[in-house]
């Protein structure tokens, strides 16, 4: 009897033995993991603050030979005369991606709401990832396009030269499309069911329901992906730089050649020397391009606190 109970006291002293060192490993385990992960984090900080303090520096030293109110407020944009005002190229890049998102957003929002809430099973399997495939397109194949048939095409309907906002605007609403679309979707999809099924037994319609109860629900996701496209038509180079027209003043239509940040920065880059005035005046141009972006996430991140439907 004894000799019984010796042996389950030795079995479970044996898997308490056991229990204890898997229990260790795991715990080594969490800990290499979490110093991997704070590791990870910490490089890719110091590397995105290094970008910001390197592009900062340098760019700030343009003020020691232009000052600020001429940097951002003067039209004038001849580095070979010495001038250096990009109020132009901010100007323009405003004015682009307001007018891209003027023209993307209804037709996002339109296609979020039909994949959501209207379109049968079978029909959202296949439009979902068609949608999807645009994001993958590269930005010169864009351009591309908008160079042999948008710009040709404006040219002919208005007797300009087809260069412009306009045209860059159209190329851009369609890159951006696809991002706003998806992030809606799933927004509109996120919310529980029991607001549009009280919305029905309240006797509303269904547009009545999708317009001012899910779309209101939605309104924080749909705005960070409003917000998120507006970050790539804000940093959108190649397409851009194809169909702008690439002339630095401010643009008296939508179909005048005019220049934006980024492809001022990508024209110049190549016929300047590092240290020169003309160099710094870019990296300032670029530290805006990366402050706009830095706003651009901040507007997110508050978006996101937004109380959600519970």
């Amino acid at each position: 009897m004894n000799s019984f109970a010796d042996q389950l006291t030795e079995r479970a002293a044996l898997k308490h033995k056991q229990v204890s060192q898997w229990t260790k490993r795991q715990n080594r385990t969490d800990q290499m993991m979490k110093l991997i992960f704070v590791g990870s984090a910490i490089i890719v900080s110091a590397i995105i603050f290094s970008v910001i303090a390197f592009v900062g520096i340098q760019g700030v030293k343009t003020f020691n030979d232009v000052t600020p109110w001429t940097f951002f407020f003067s039209p004038d944009w001849t580095p070979t005369k010495g001038e250096f005002g990009i109020f132009a190229f901010l100007y323009s890049t405003l004015l682009l991606t307001l007018i891209s998102i003027v023209l993307s957003v209804p037709l996002a929002l339109s296609g979020a709401v039909f994949l959501a809430k209207i379109a049968p099973r079978w029909v959202r399997e296949i439009m979902r990832p068609a949608t999807d495939l645009f994001v993958g397109i590269p930005s010169v194949v864009y351009g591309l396009i908008g160079l042999t048939v948008v710009v040709p095409g404006l040219a002919k309907l208005t007797g300009t030269i087809g260069y412009g906002i306009l045209p860059a605007a159209i190329i851009l609403a369609i890159m951006i499309l696809p991002t706003i679309l998806s992030i809606s979707e799933d927004a509109l999809r996120a919310l529980p069911s029991r607001l549009e099924e009280a919305s029905l037994a309240l006797g509303a319609t269904r547009w009545q329901t999708i317009w001012r109860v899910l779309v209101p629900a939605a309104r924080p996701g749909i705005i960070t992906g409003i917000i998120l496209g507006m970050g790539r038509a804000i940093g959108e180079t190649m397409a851009v730089f194809m169909v702008i027209g690439n002339s630095p003043q401010i643009p008296g239509s939508l179909l005048e050649s005019t220049t934006v940040l980024t492809t001022a920065i990508v024209k110049d880059m190549g016929n300047t020397n590092y240290g020169t005035v003309w160099n710094n005046a870019l990296y300032m141009m670029a530290l805006v391009l990366l402050l706009i972006s830095l706003f651009m996430i901040i507007a997110i991140r508050i978006v996101a606190k937004r109380s959600e439907v519970k």
